[in-house]
């Protein structure tokens, strides 16, 4: 699902709707495909309404920023039912000759096999190879039809995510600020202006703890997590605490 305007976001919160009421009434699991940030807001905005249901994201590893919305619990309906989500590893046939091949890359190229992008989760390069998460009923499919990526002959396998999946390590940053506002703490983490900082938040391509972030001098607090569309994500991993000049030193584990 992309959500691009606000018939769309309708449509996909009429959708949210829909599945937790199917959850609720037929005592059954209930999915949607892999929600973006901008798709997760859209859940945000009706969580009061569908929270009667259960409501749990996951997207295949507690980093993932593409998640699955699940209906249901294990509580109320007497059982677990896992996540239909997959992991594969793509490397190149001659790692030699391989391109270095960006996110962008290897989405295009799935893209290209006319795979829906709701099936897909996060991509992760790394030297020499990338993790893929997707839907558990596209898993083969791919296997057996991504074999370029660019000038790249790749190979595809499925593997488990918690043994092969290398956990990313974030970059510790203690950054001082006049106060703990969004958009003070962006602007020091990424070295930019505040006006550029602002530009995202016109853009509507900040989040915080998932939900989008309009008010760009929301404070704060330990625990929350960013993500700057374009810059990437930190976490606020200890609590501000006051210099001897009159500043606030903020420590954030940035992520590459």
């Amino acid at each position: 699902m992309s959500v691009e305007n606000e018939k769309e976001i309708q449509q996909l919160k009429n959708r949210i709707r829909e599945l937790a009421d199917k959850s609720y009434n037929q005592n059954q699991y209930t999915f949607t495909g892999f929600l973006g940030l901008a798709e997760q807001d859209a859940l945000w905005q009706v969580e009061r309404e569908v929270k009667f249901a259960g409501i749990t994201l996951y997207g295949g590893r507690e980093e993932a920023e593409r998640k699955i919305l699940r209906f249901g619990s294990e509580a109320e309906l007497g059982y677990e039912q896992p996540f239909p989500i997959c992991c594969i590893r793509i490397r190149p046939l001659s790692a030699k000759f391989a391109d270095k091949l960006s996110h962008r890359d290897y989405l295009g190229a799935l893209m290209n096999l006319g795979i829906e992008r709701s099936t897909i989760g996060d991509i992760l390069p790394g030297e020499g190879e990338a993790f893929l998460f997707c839907q558990d009923t596209i898993a083969e499919f791919i296997c057996d039809n991504l074999e370029q990526i660019r000038h790249t002959h790749v190979r595809c396998e499925v593997v488990d995510a918690a043994a092969e999946v290398p956990q990313e390590e974030p970059v510790r940053q203690v950054i001082q600020v006049a106060s703990p506002r969004v958009d003070a703490v962006i602007a020091k983490v990424y070295n930019k202006s505040r006006s550029d900082c602002l530009e995202l938040f016109r853009a509507g391509k900040v989040y915080v703890n998932g939900r989008l972030c309009e008010n760009n001098s929301k404070p704060l607090e330990a625990g929350d997590v960013v993500n700057a569309r374009g810059y990437g994500k930190f976490c606020i991993s200890g609590e501000p605490h006051a210099t001897r000049k009159g500043k606030l030193a903020i420590e954030a584990e940035v992520y590459p």
